[in-house]
């Protein structure tokens, strides 16, 4: 099963692909899509649609999984990447239908990777590179955060039958 991982943001949006077997949890790629600031909201939220159908296209993942949207204290930040997470779950939704995307909230991926969902972020990057068996901590912080949702998927869905899983 492959699972593609987002991290939303308007400014970085995080990307971690990985394939889930029945013995083992591997990396396929991992990384971010940007947008400039000095760009109107409206081209960086189509970057980012465009940036979510072209990963969507090349790795055809069986799993969509997000994070959900927490609070922030800043107003226009939340309504920022709100307006971003909703460009992607539109894009994912048009790609591969809505019975194949999932949305985790911040303590259900720290949960399901440290056992603790109050784990600070270096325990939960601890984790993905752990469980991932990778030699340093991915870079920036935000693929680390899309790989983290993307393994959350992967350990919270155990349930599903072993056909599911190839």
């Amino acid at each position: 099963m492959i699972i593609l991982g987002i991290d939303p943001g308007y400014a970085i949006v995080g990307f971690g692909v990985i394939e889930k077997t029945k013995n083992s949890t591997r990396v396929i790629d991992y990384g971010v899509i940007e947008t400039d600031k000095s760009l109107k909201m409206s081209i960086r939220l189509n970057k980012i649609y465009d940036g979510i159908e072209y990963l969507i296209d090349k790795y055809k993942p069986d799993s969509f999984a997000i994070e959900e949207l927490f609070f922030h204290t800043n107003q226009k930040t939340v309504i920022n990447v709100a307006m971003a997470r909703g460009v992607i779950l539109l894009a994912a939704t048009k790609k591969m239908g809505e019975n194949k995307l999932y949305e985790y909230t911040p303590l259900q991926i720290k949960q399901a990777l440290t056992g603790n969902g109050r784990a600070e972020k270096q325990q939960v990057q601890y984790m993905v590179k752990a469980i991932l068996n990778l030699t340093k901590t991915p870079k920036p912080d935000d693929a680390a955060d899309a790989l983290a949702v993307a393994l959350c998927h992967s350990q919270t869905n155990l349930i599903l039958s072993n056909t599911d899983i190839k």
